[in-house]
């Protein structure tokens, strides 16, 4: 579902929602299982279990793990990075003890150990240009990476697998009060915990370093009725929700960089310190009324009330930073304290607070009209709204840690479904135009460390787009998928912002950063039959993006070239089993994924090589 969903779905569902729906528990007993070889000695094994437990009780238990050795190598001496360890789990069970009620959990998690992948140096930019000079001639001395997508460079000696996990859980029951009537409730539990150490300068030396410790801890609880009535023409739902969002974000800087310094001393640590407690309240109706065998109204709307509680500060690790900013304050600051700094006394400051409370309405009309079973025309306006946030920056002032409010869209769009000869040819299309206030969008900003990505508001944007599909079934076992989207974002009001090398820019008419005008992607597989037991397919997908600015500015430095990627696949059946062999990017296309400034450097991130394998899976 393209654009906002707030309405049901909540806040912060401005861009669209995708619907992921697990397979359910079954009442018989089946299963699968797959196991997948390919480069880089990728080890990729998966096995489904479902079927009933005990009377009116099914359950349905899948695992998966993805194991890979490094992939990326150093420009500068023999090592390597870019390992995969990755492995996660569900337990579905469905409880029916009545016919009027229905039992749903679901407990699933997931723990990645994985590297976190490095950068290419593409060029050097000082922060400071007349700090801190303890790189200066070996940042000089340096040369653009190649385009070679394995190669990269990273911190020697030291450790950039990630500890992180998550783990969920929800219980979903419904009720059949009436006949027509379903009372549903959902509560949900999800933990989060995060230890990512990066390095985003594409160096060999410590120039900047970033240790990520987050955590989030959240906790939902929907109620809601939903049925139907005047012969089923008509179907309402109504409910309300509450959520309680417990985060945590403490970034630990570990550098050398031409900014680590405050007059006469250096420093090489600091922690970016951010606590938030989030309450939210909401409460929503719907509804969708038959005006007539082909044409339906839908309607729905949600009022949402939340209370952002924030702490944080730019906190010293080892004294090192305090010792930097004793030499401005008022007053000593000691080792491991908060040195955020009050500007009216130039004393430290114990922790940095505020609280940002917000109300809105999203709300979304529609028009649906469906002449036959195999065709729909629809015409939607929607208004969404994205919650406003906090920053986790370097801030020295209380001010830098002033929160960017809510972003609102109000969405307009119209499409299309369409089948012809008997569905061998299914289209479908859409023309779209979003309206912002105040889009909140990665940006630089200044902060005691100088020019860093962070949010901005842009206080008016817009994007127009339209998209078209074509899914084709010539002949049998032939089938092809074409589709393509336009967009066309801009930035509509002035906004003077830092571009990435700290020149203020007005960013009126500018596209939004990361937006390519142009997406296309082909897909085709033919299967036939090889003999009376034995069928084979052959099939590939090619995707292609425009080229698109990562930064605004429209400097020339963080334009990421346009690509296409191809990727193939071949393979036979039998019965329960299925032998597939296939290759991603076989071209061995390089393309860059990312640009952006890092303290003294220009860095840049690369998507794989090419990757290919083979899958032997079966059904039980």
């Amino acid at each position: 579902l393209k654009g906002p969903q707030g309405t049901l779905f909540g806040q912060n569902s401005t861009g669209g929602a995708i619907n992921y729906i697990a397979a359910k528990p079954t009442d018989i007993f089946e299963g699968n299982a797959s196991l997948t070889y390919g480069r880089f000695n990728e080890l990729n094994g998966e096995l489904v279990l479902s079927g009933p437990i005990t009377e009116g009780l099914n359950g349905r238990i899948a695992v998966r793990t993805e194991q890979r050795d490094d992939w990326q190598r150093s420009g500068t001496r023999n090592d390597t990075l870019g390992s995969r360890n990755f492995t996660t789990g569900r337990l579905l069970l469905d409880w029916a003890p009545i016919s009027s009620l229905t039992v749903s959990a679901n407990i699933n998690g997931w723990v990645d150990k994985s590297d976190t992948p490095a950068s290419q140096f593409v060029g050097v930019a000082l922060a400071l240009p007349a700090g801190r000079q303890t790189l200066v001639p070996y940042l000089n001395a340096q040369s653009p990476a190649p385009d070679n997508n394995r190669l990269a460079d990273w911190d020697p000696d030291f450790s950039f697998r990630r500890d992180d996990y998550m783990i969920q859980g929800s219980l979903r029951v419904d009720w059949t009060v009436a006949p027509e009537t379903t009372l549903t409730s959902i509560t949900a539990y999800s933990k989060y915990r995060q230890e990512s150490p990066i390095d985003t300068d594409g160096l060999a030396v410590k120039d900047f370093r970033l240790t990520i410790f987050g955590r989030i801890d959240s906790f939902s609880q929907e109620l809601r009725l939903a049925g139907t009535a005047l012969d089923s023409n008509l179907k309402w739902t109504i409910g309300a929700n509450y959520e309680s969002d417990k985060t945590k974000d403490s970034q630990f800087g570990d550098f050398e960089a031409t900014n680590a310094v405050v007059g006469a001393v250096n420093y090489d640590t600091f922690i970016n310190e951010n606590k938030s407690d989030i309450d939210a309240y909401a409460v929503f109706a719907g509804v969708d009324y038959d005006l007539t065998d082909e044409l339906t109204l839908q309607g729905s709307i949600r009022y949402t009330h939340s209370k952002r509680k924030f702490a944080g500060c730019l906190r010293d690790f080892g004294g090192q930073i305090a010792a930097a900013i004793n030499q401005l304050a008022s007053a000593p600051i000691a080792a491991g304290a908060c040195v955020t700094l009050d500007p009216a006394t130039f004393q430290g400051l114990p922790i940095v607070t505020s609280t940002l409370s917000e109300n809105n309405v999203p709300w979304r009309i529609g028009l649906s009209y469906k002449p036959s079973s195999d065709s729909n025309y629809y015409f939607n306006v929607t208004k969404g709204y994205k919650a406003g946030i906090y920053p986790t920056v370097p801030g020295l002032i209380p001010s830098q840690f002033e929160p960017i409010k809510q972003e609102s869209i109000l969405a307009y769009e119209a499409g299309f479904k369409k089948g012809f000869f008997g569905n061998k040819l299914r289209t479908s299309g859409a023309v779209f135009y979003y309206d912002y206030t105040d889009k909140q969008i990665l940006g630089y900003i200044n902060t005691f460390l100088g020019n860093l990505p962070g949010l901005i508001s842009i206080p008016k944007g817009e994007i127009k787009g339209a998209e078209l599909q074509f899914d084709i079934r010539p002949l049998n076992g032939l089938n092809l998928t074409v589709g393509g989207t336009y967009i066309d974002s801009k930035v509509k009001s002035d906004f003077i912002g830092n571009d990435p090398l700290q020149n203020a820019v007005n960013f009126k008419g500018e596209a939004f950063p990361g937006a390519p005008k142009w997406q296309y992607s082909v897909d085709g597989q033919y299967d036939f039959p090889v003999s009376g037991s034995v069928d084979a397919f052959i099939g590939g997908t090619l995707s292609y993006r425009s080229t698109a600015q990562v930064a605004f500015g429209n400097h020339p430095l963080f334009l990421v070239p346009g690509y296409t990627l191809l990727d193939l696949r071949a393979g036979v059946e039998s019965g329960s089993w299925r032998l597939q062999l296939f290759g991603r990017n076989v071209t061995n296309k390089f393309y860059v994924t990312s640009i952006a400034r890092n303290t003294d450097s220009i860095a840049r991130v690369v998507g794989m090589p090419v990757t290919y394998g083979v899958t032997v899976s079966r059904k039980f």
